[in-house]
């Protein structure tokens, strides 16, 4: 895989770079933080009109026929500026479930609103027990004469609070031959029996809490053979997008840390002269550089594996690099002292967006021990392969 930014995707970066310059310095973002309403409405439209809600989707669909990579390049940059608006939840994680799960026809009618900015669509997925993990639904839906009925609850719906429908996973037990499978079901978020509740997180961003009451479905996307694995397609565009995010936050957080370092004084000498610091610093870049390398893994398996191959890999690098960047954010703390735990300062900021990117997606702790499952069993598989071998 080339890792050379071509003109086009460098021209993107610049473009990103030059509105987060201009749009979220502290101050800014502070002022959008204590509104309360999930980011600004303008900056919101400010992200379609320039194409980076489509980035990754297809021209067919008014996207703009880019890759992962372009997910990529535009989460780095609002990582580093700690964007607000529900970049992650409505235009990558549900954009691109709903573009794996829905028919040709669907995403005519859903995928426009949602790349133009006149419509928003949140991923109801994550229940209170699944820790963010899609095969687990309990949330379940009946057939009924006017359509399917929708019975459960859904929690950390991101971008929840401020949408017009919702992407809801549901079980479908009664169905004749649905054996229980999961499919993805279109609502409306004025829809008669849905409740939603506002979740305001730690690091500023919105989620909602949804619990639905026979809330009859807009329709099904697609057919339940397909509703897992696009849900999983969905969260490996997610998961990648979040994982740029993070090390453009570990980037910018060392960029302020050094800066400080370099002005702050202690007994008239610049306290980066010191050694110890120096180690530190050095510590922290070395691990910056190695969650930087395992988001290329990350990107690499979206042009090299296949679909399985590529949820696991990503899976794997969300925990990793959300553990690096909780230290990385948490060492730009100490460097800072006491300032660096003031609100009026950003390096703190970064912090808590790392930690809540932690419970965002599937937890870490979650993540890792899926990994370890599957490292387990292709040990056993390949031990119980070696030993057929050798059989007389």
């Amino acid at each position: 895989m080339q890792f050379e930014l071509s003109s086009e995707q460098q021209l993107l970066r610049d473009s990103v770079a030059r509105f987060i310059a201009e749009n979220y310095d502290v101050t800014q973002r502070l002022a959008l933080v204590k509104a309360d309403e999930g980011g600004s409405g303008a900056n919101w439209q400010g992200f379609a009109a320039n194409g980076w809600l489509g980035a990754a989707l297809p021209e067919q669909f008014s996207g703009f026929g880019g890759s992962a990579i372009e997910t990529a390049i535009i989460s780095q940059q609002f990582g580093r500026g700690l964007v607000v608006e529900p970049y992650l939840g409505c235009a990558v994680l549900t954009g691109q479930t709903l573009l794996a799960a829905a028919t040709p026809s669907q995403c005519e009618r859903w995928l426009p609103g949602l790349i133009d900015g006149s419509q928003r669509l949140a991923l109801a997925y994550s229940e209170p027990w699944s820790h963010g993990m899609p095969e687990i639904v309990q949330t379940h839906a009946d057939h009924s004469p006017n359509g399917y009925v929708l019975h459960g609850r859904k929690t950390l719906v991101l971008g929840g609070p401020l949408v017009d429908g919702y992407v809801v996973s549901a079980r479908l037990p009664s169905h004749p031959t649905s054996r229980g499978s999961v499919g993805l079901f279109l609502v409306r978020s004025d829809a008669p029996g849905l409740t939603a509740t506002r979740l305001p997180l730690h690091d500023g961003t919105q989620a909602a809490e949804i619990v639905l009451d026979a809330v009859l479905a807009v329709e099904m996307l697609g057919d339940l053979e397909h509703g897992l694995p696009a849900l999983r397609e969905g969260l490996s565009h997610a998961m990648l997008s979040l994982c740029a995010e993070l090390v453009g936050a570990m980037e910018r957080t060392l960029e302020i840390t050094a800066d400080y370092l370099r002005n702050r004084k202690q007994f008239n000498v610049q306290i980066a002269t010191f050694q110890s610091l120096q180690h530190r610093m050095a510590d922290m870049a070395a691990e910056t550089e190695l969650a930087r390398s395992m988001l290329f893994v990350a990107l690499a398996s979206f042009f090299n594996e296949c679909a399985n191959e590529r949820y696991e890999t990503l899976s794997s690098a969300k925990s990793f690099i959300c553990g690096v960047a909780r230290n990385v954010c948490a060492q730009g703390i100490q460097l800072h002292g006491g300032i660096g735990m003031t609100e009026e300062y950003s390096v703190g900021h970064y912090f808590k967006r790392a930690v809540v990117a932690d419970v965002l997606l599937g937890t870490g702790t979650v993540r890792e021990m899926a990994t370890a499952r599957r490292l387990q069993k292709r040990f056993s598989d390949a031990r119980t392969d070696s030993t057929y071998a050798r059989a007389p």
